[in-house]
Formats: C-alpha cells, sequence, structure tokens
C-alpha cells in the first residue's frame, strides 16, 4: 500500500508528464476503471484508461509549464492547488486550478477532479 508520501510523489510525476503533454505516460498513473472529471461539473467524465489518454491528448506538447502551490497527502487523497502556465505563441496564460486525487492500494490514480473555471485562468 502507498504512503501519503508516495502519493504526493505520483502527483509531481504527474505534473511533469502534463507539462510535457505526454498523454500516454499520464494514463500509465491511472488505475484501468480510473475516472478524471476535468473541469468539475463541466462536463463528462472520463472513465477507463483509454477515456482518459483521449482526454489527456489535447494537452500541448511543449512550453507548458505546471507548478504546486501547495499539496496535502493524506490517507489515500491528494489535494493540491497548481497553476498550468500555457505558451500559445505570441503570449501565455495561467490556469489556476484545484486538483483531488485517490489512489488505489496498488499505487494507481483511481480518480481526480479538476476544480477550475474560466475565471481561473489569465492571460499573461
Amino acid at each position: 500500500m502507498p504512503s501519503p508520501e508516495d502519493n504526493a510523489k505520483t502527483v509531481a510525476r504527474y505534473l511533469e508528464l502534463v507539462a510535457q503533454g505526454k498523454a500516454d505516460d499520464i494514463t500509465e498513473l491511472y488505475a484501468d476503471d480510473a475516472t478524471v472529471e476535468d473541469p468539475v461539473g463541466g462536463g463528462e467524465v472520463h472513465i477507463g484508461r483509454e477515456a482518459i489518454r483521449r482526454f489527456y491528448g489535447n494537452l500541448p506538447t511543449d512550453g507548458a509549464q505546471a507548478d504546486v502551490v501547495t499539496l496535502r497527502a493524506l490517507g489515500h487523497e491528494v489535494a493540491f492547488f497548481w497553476a498550468l502556465t500555457v505558451d500559445l505563441g505570441g503570449s501565455k496564460m495561467r490556469i489556476e486550478i484545484i486538483s483531488v486525487m485517490t489512489f488505489h492500494d496498488d499505487g494507481k490514480i483511481g480518480s481526480m477532479k479538476a476544480y477550475w473555471g474560466p475565471e481561473n485562468a489569465t492571460q499573461l
């Protein structure tokens, strides 16, 4: 069973991969039956690795940066406030996000919910 520290390390790896736009590698962090809701209340819940891979396939593959503002890892869950900065070519956009992940006993992500909306995006 993973420790809260192990789960925090998985979150760090997740954010590194998100910044690199590596959808296949991100998907490998998830359990087969995992769910992703991003943003919460903003659309469909992606269920299973194939749906999750398609979702992350929309990430930019270069010019992004993910920075953790604060993180809390307790038991089988991690909540973290972070920012994704994306290079749009002539400008940048920063999205501030609060995410909550749950983890299975094997250390795989069981669910991820991201809380953000248009009011959390800023043109830089």
